[in-house]
């Protein structure tokens, strides 16, 4: 069974200040979803994820999962089509890189936080902020 206390609360509470942060001069939504297990090909599942959170319903179609199966130590990064047209093809790579040594070092939180504010610079760069933009997506983890 999967344990929720996977991130503490202050732990939390810096991935969802994370999101805020990286959502804070963009109109791109990052949401971040924690799952147990993941016996499929872990892409699919964040796939379901991101149907199932509504990211694809994004004005701009520029929403980006970070979907954790902790105790298969699993994890993928799927943008929409919006901000997937815009940035390099290797740059979700580039970020799972990243966040993967993060991870191997112990650094979880830390990890998940440098790819949620790298995430959110090139949301921030490709759909900037607007005055009349809106938070379309709930900033909180969710879990599975």
């Amino acid at each position: 069974m999967f344990n929720k206390a996977w991130l503490n609360a202050d732990q939390k509470k810096q991935v969802e200040a994370a999101i805020k942060e990286a959502e804070l001069n963009t109109s791109g939504e990052v949401r971040v979803h924690i799952d147990g297990y993941c016996k499929e090909e872990v892409l699919d599942k964040a796939s379901f994820w991101f149907e199932k959170l509504n990211m694809h319903k994004t004005q701009l179609r520029n929403g980006v999962l970070f979907y954790l199966a902790i105790n298969d130590r699993k994890f993928a990064i799927l943008g929409d089509a919006g901000i997937n047209a815009k940035v390099a093809p290797d740059f979700w790579d580039t970020i799972k890189d990243k966040m993967q040594l993060a991870f191997k070092n112990g650094n979880f939180t830390e990890g998940l936080v440098e790819g949620i504010l790298t995430a959110g610079m090139q949301l921030k760069t490709h759909f900037p902020y607007q005055s009349d933009d809106k938070n379309e997506l709930n900033d909180e983890v969710s879990y599975g």
